[in-house]
């Protein structure tokens, strides 16, 4: 498929890219190379496969769901510069 130099002016609009003169050639060639594979992918015969979330069958490991003793508040906090009411202070970020 075959993208126009319109293509990509209505993409970058659409988009709001504010794309330089010399840009629009560079950007045409990787969308038609980019829906080019996605002509290729889409001719593959793949009515009979079955959807899959990984390519490879891994069994997960995991660990079993237990209580552990765990970090009471004071402990947590031992070490925090700076505490209130129980947690930790940090500064602002804006």
């Amino acid at each position: 498929m075959e993208v126009t130099r319109e293509d990509v002016l209505r993409c970058a609009k659409l988009t709001n890219l504010s794309l330089q003169e010399e840009e629009l050639e560079p950007m045409r060639e990787a969308m038609t190379q980019l829906l080019n594979q996605a002509e290729r992918l889409n001719a593959l015969p793949l009515e009979d496969v079955e959807p899959t979330t990984h390519g490879l069958q891994l069994a997960l490991s995991r660990r079993s769901d237990e209580v552990r003793p765990w970090f009471t508040q004071e402990e947590a906090l031992a070490n925090a510069p700076r505490q209130d009411l129980g947690h930790f202070v940090v500064p602002k970020v804006l």
